[in-house]
C-alpha cells in the first residue's frame, strides 16, 4: 500500500462534472493499493496518516496531527502509485490491485478514518502544513 499525502486548505474530487468528495483544510491522500494488501495494512496506514505530526503548532513547529487540528482527510484511489518504472518508457502495473468494486478492507478503513477525523471548526483558521 502506497500513500502520497498532501496538506491542503481545501480539496475536491469530481467525476463526470459531479463532486463526489470534498474537504476543507486537512490532508489529501492519494492511495495506491497493491496485491496482498489487507485489512491490517490498511488499518495501520489509516492510523499513521491520522497521526503524522505535520501541522504547525502555536510556535510554528510541526507538532500537530490532522486530528489535533480538527482537519479532514480525503482519500482518492490512485493505482498508478504502484507502477513499475524501472524498465523502458512505458510503466507496467504488476503489483497494482485493480478492481472495479472497492475492496472491503479499504472501504472499512476509509470509514474508520472518517470517524476518527473530525470536520474543521468553522471559527478556527485553517491548519498550515509547513515543509522544511
Amino acid at each position: 500500500m502506497i500513500a502520497l499525502i498532501q496538506c491542503v486548505t481545501r480539496a475536491s474530487v469530481s467525476v463526470d462534472n459531479a463532486t463526489v468528495g470534498e474537504i476543507g483544510a486537512g490532508l489529501l491522500v492519494l492511495l495506491g493499493v497493491e496485491k496482498g494488501d489487507d485489512e491490517q495494512k490498511s488499518q495501520r496506514l489509516a492510523e499513521k496518516v491520522l497521526g503524522y505530526r505535520i501541522f504547525g503548532d502555536e510556535n510554528d513547529k510541526m507538532n500537530l496531527s490532522v486530528q489535533q487540528t480538527g482537519g479532514s482527510v480525503l482519500v482518492v484511489s490512485q493505482f498508478t502509485l504502484a507502477a513499475d518504472t524501472q524498465k523502458g518508457m512505458r510503466p507496467s502495473f504488476p503489483a497494482a490491485r485493480i478492481r472495479r468494486k472497492p475492496s472491503a478492507s479499504i472501504t472499512t478503513s476509509a470509514i474508520a478514518a472518517g470517524r476518527w477525523a473530525s470536520p474543521p471548526p468553522t471559527s478556527a483558521s485553517p491548519p498550515i502544513c509547513r515543509f522544511r
